[in-house]
């Protein structure tokens, strides 16, 4: 077999594997995967783990009242030396982001250097946090050998100070004013920016930025592509008045060729990432750039003086700034000797004309002296985008439209962008870096003052590196799932990470999000683990239950921490706050009770029937080769009985979560002379009782005697409490039990009203909210919820979410799911005969598949060519430029499926990805 290699400039060589090898073997891409056993030398060493935004969030928050937004705007972004993460626009760096990469751009216009994303805060805008440009993650593969961004950038100056002024006149209501609204991109006066990046080994990175002018005039443009240490130094309070460069790592000029200049990039021998219980050091790297750039220098240092006041002195006399300074103000700022801890080139473009584009191309390598290191850039970007084609047709569905596989390919570089570095000490924040000038000690009481063992030097997938550049919970646990379409194996490191010594909490609580690591997001996990070890399992060929084990024995201990922390009364019906359903109920969940009375949740309760069965069914698996988990199996298939039983019991006045007289499940509100309220909110609430849905077979579970003994001896001895949630079926000759907390007459009520248009069927999904409650609001102690289908008014959790209508890909997908389930349960024709079904029978199979195509409609081009998605957005529908790059919304208007919140929260909105790759495949 011949095998086909060329040299890449003085690096080593670059394989392209012959056709009849491409015919036999992994795509060149997953063989890259396969390779990867260590994060800190392998092909998943370097990637996009540069946050989006680091101004205004939680770890940079060292205030007396825990306001993270006012304490660290975005004026003073590019001031002010982050202490616990960079950010920046399609920005790259190391996994423990020593080393970080990102370009800059300037329109000649712009008050200020465009080195990083803008958006309004809660107090500015009427939806939380809310970016304010307008970007596309176009590519990215899980070995990130290739990636790529694309950036619009207005030619007019940036409307800053427009965008805040009308988002806070709008005083919460509505929707947001974007930047569309503005007008800034009328005649089409902007810059496609192309950022593209290509690996010609693990450590030798090849750079493409092109700037194409899509308006009707030449425009100027400045390109300063950034590279820069993290400031690792200085935060203990030593040398606090000025720099002693031998401890600090150092950029300078590298030796230049007749078509390229070089930047130097070391650290001392003495540096590194000192909190690291091993030994990480990056060694020199060169950054090498088109000849024709300038080369400038300065340091890492916040300019204490502009931001405090002039009592405050620097540290250096070249700060953070001062190529904003230099560029955009015409300052003397940057260091003339030529050295510092960031540095740039700066590319100046007088005139770009109309439809054509300029070209800068880079690379960051590990070789030093290459002497044309920029000769085949171009070269191994083609070939590592044809590499990303031909991995993605691999993964593509064969059932799949043209135009399905541009989505699924969006989505999953969505998520592939959303990689972060996550670094974190909780209690080096609490207390503070300076041991001489420590924090206020109230801060101690605002949030996490409990989670001091948290501390993270690790990758992480966020929901989005904008809005929410940090993790939570169950985004996390749901988004591995589509991340196992492209990863599995990272899919499991995640799942794995918040289940480690430094994540959960010795009590057994998983770590909910930043803003308050005590909060409760849904317990999902298990259903993760248990799902993304089924989908590796399949497309590996082998069961990976060492990962299972281990996920295992630390999902013990958080269920635990749940029956005993969240079960006040001890009754198995569950309380748990919010639950990520930020505003879905008449009062904040998540809110303290002082008098006494206590909020019986249907959707905790359910997710509990839902994390017994999920644990129960993991036992079994691992009881296939250990016997010894049989008693678990047996342990948590009680635990399901009194929990499901409990919803459906009756019990002081008579009560119950199960309506029987509206067929749906409600919250109920007790209060300790005994008075209960019912909330007949017909909600998400109802709807996720379905989720705990499981099967026995028989057959199946003979061969597990210890399991089946118990099983048997509760359907005879304890009939009071199976009664209701153990359901047996024979079919075909073989015998089931169904684990439901629901039966039959239930599931019919129940699907009634999901598959009613008047209710909860959207023509885009399942609606967050009935859709009865648009003329019948509920209201209690003078408190509404009505049907609001876009934005809300109501402002739960810093007003980021709505769940009073919306459509929410990830209740939506794990509602999928249990139908599917049920129809395994109760066999594909077991008749169903909803609203929404014009008087004929329908299936469990047939409502499960049409949720699925209306879900992946919403993105999707319709008869006319428009994508829900956009809305009447006209330029995103029709411009050829704007029309095919996809936006995943953090929810979705549940009318006219229009995106809605964070706009690129392709965390679990990537589910559509999965979708897709389960629908589109012969079923």
């Amino acid at each position: 077999m011949i095998r086909a290699t060329f040299r890449v400039a003085d690096s080593p060589l670059v394989h392209v594997a012959s056709l009849e090898e491409q015919l036999s073997m992994p795509t060149a891409e997953q063989s890259r995967v396969n390779e990867v056993q260590s994060e800190h030398s392998s092909w998943r060493r370097w990637g996009p783990y540069v946050s989006e935004r680091s101004w205004s969030g939680v770890r940079e928050d060292y205030s007396q009242e825990g306001n993270a937004w006012d304490y660290f705007p975005h004026d003073h972004a590019r001031s002010r030396a982050y202490r616990w993460g960079e950010d920046g626009i399609a920005g790259i760096s190391d996994f423990h982001q020593l080393l970080v990469f990102a370009p800059a751009f300037w329109n000649g216009r712009d008050p200020i250097l465009k080195e990083r994303l803008f958006g309004v805060t809660p107090h500015e805008g009427n939806h939380g946090e809310d970016v304010k440009e307008y970007y596309y993650h176009l590519d990215n593969t899980p070995s990130h050998a290739y990636m790529k961004y694309l950036y619009k950038y207005p030619q007019q100056a940036f409307p800053y100070a427009e965008l805040v002024e009308r988002n806070k006149a709008r005083n919460g209501w509505g929707l947001e004013y974007e930047l569309m609204d503005t007008g800034i991109f009328d005649d089409d006066r902007y810059f496609d920016i192309v950022i593209e990046y290509a690996k010609a080994t693990s450590e030798d990175i090849c750079i493409r930025i092109e700037a194409i002018n899509r308006g009707p005039e030449p425009a100027p443009l400045h390109i300063l592509p950034h590279l820069w240490f993290r400031k690792t130094w200085g935060w203990d309070g030593r040398h606090c008045s000025e720099i002693d460069r031998s401890e600090h790592p150092r950029i300078e000029l590298g030796s230049a060729g007749v078509r390229h200049i070089a930047l130097v990039a070391d650290e001392p021998p003495q540096t590194g990432d000192g909190e690291l219980p091993w030994s990480y050091k990056l060694g020199p790297r060169t950054l090498y750039a088109d000849a024709g750039g300038v080369p400038l220098f300065t340091d890492n240092e916040s300019n204490r003086a502009r931001l405090w006041g002039p009592k405050y002195a620097n540290r250096s006399d070249h700060t953070k700034d001062a190529f904003h300074r230099f560029v955009c103000d015409g300052e003397d700022s940057v260091n003339p000797q030529q050295m510092g801890s960031k540095a740039c080139v700066h590319y100046r473009f007088d005139a770009v004309q109309p439809g054509e584009s300029v070209v800068v191309r880079l690379r960051l390598s590990d070789y030093a002296d290459l002497g044309k290191p920029l000769a085949d850039v171009d070269r191994v970007i083609a070939l590592r985008q044809s590499e990303a084609d031909e991995f993605y047709e691999s993964i593509h569905p064969p059932q799949a439209s043209e135009d399905e596989k541009r989505i699924q390919r969006q989505a999953l570089a969505g998520l592939l962008w959303s990689k972060m570095t996550y670094l974190f000490d909780v209690e080096q924040w609490l207390d503070g870096d300076d041991p001489r000038h420590p924090p206020h000690p109230e801060r101690k009481k605002i949030r996490n003052a409990h989670w001091r063992h948290l501390n993270s030097r690790r990758i992480i997938l966020p929901a989005e590196k904008w809005e929410y550049p940090w993790f939570a919970a169950w985004d996390l646990a749901i988004t591995c799932v589509p991340m196992a379409v492209v990863d599995s194996k990272f899919a499991k490191e995640q799942l794995w990470m918040l289940l480690f010594e430094q994540f959960q909490h010795p009590n057994g609580q998983l770590p909910a999000y930043e803003w308050e690591f005590s909060d409760m997001n849904p317990p999902v996990h298990a259903w993760a683990v248990w799902r993304v070890y089924n989908m590796d399992r399949v497309r590996t060929g082998r069961p990976d239950r060492d990962f299972l084990k281990r996920c295992f024995h630390k999902l013990l201990i958080n269920f635990a921490w749940w029956v005993n922390k969240v079960d006040g009364e001890g009754n198995n019906v569950f309380e748990g706050g919010f639950l990520g359903l930020d505003n879905i109920s008449v009062i904040d969940r998540s809110a303290k009770v002082t008098d006494g009375s206590r909020l019986e949740q249907s959707d905790g309760t359910g997710w509990m029937g839902m994390f017994c069965l999920n644990l129960m069914r993991i036992s079994l698996e691992l009881a296939k080769e250990d016997p010894t988990y049989e008693a678990l199996a047996v342990k948590f298939f009680t635990h399901y009985v009194y929990i499901a039983s409990a919803m459906k019991k009756p019990r002081e006045g008579g009560v119950q979560l199960w309506d029987n007289e509206d067929g749906f499940f409600y919250d109920l509100l007790r209060f300790p002379d005994g008075h209960v309220e019912k909330f007949r909110v017909r909600s998400l609430v109802g709807l996720i009782p379905l989720f705990a849905v499981e099967r026995l077979e028989l057959d199946w579970v003979k061969p597990f005697h210890e399991f089946n003994a118990c099983v048997e001896w509760f359907m005879k001895y304890r009939r009071d409490l199976t009664r209701e949630v153990v359901h047996t079926v024979e079919q075909n000759g073989r015998t089931t039990h169904v684990l439901t907390i629901v039966d039959q007459n239930q599931i019919r009520r129940i699907i009634d009203r999901l598959w009613n248009d008047e209710e909860f069927l959207s023509p885009f999904g399942i609606r967050s909210l009935s859709r009865k409650h648009l003329t019948e609001p509920f209201t209690w102690a003078g408190r509404t919820v009505s049907y609001e289908p876009a934005e809300t008014q109501t402002k739960y959790k810093g007003g980021n979410s709505n769940w009073r209508g919306p459509i929410w890909f990830p209740t939506c997908f794990l509602l999928i799911e249990s139908l599917r389930k049920l129809a395994k349960a109760f066999g594909p024709k077991f008749p169903l005969n909803p609203p929404a079904a014009d008087g004929e029978a329908t299936t469990f199979p047939e409502i499960s598949e049409e949720i699925a195509n209306r879900l992946i409609k919403v993105f999707a081009r319709d008869e006319d060519g428009r994508r829900p998605v956009f809305g009447g957005v006209e330029k995103m529908q029709t411009d050829p430029h704007w029309k095919d790059l996809i936006l995943f919304y953090e929810y979705f208007h549940a009318e006219s499926g229009a995106g809605l919140g964070a706009s690129h929260q392709t965390g679990w909105t990537a589910l559509v990805a999965s979708l897709i790759d389960e629908w589109r495949r012969p079923q």
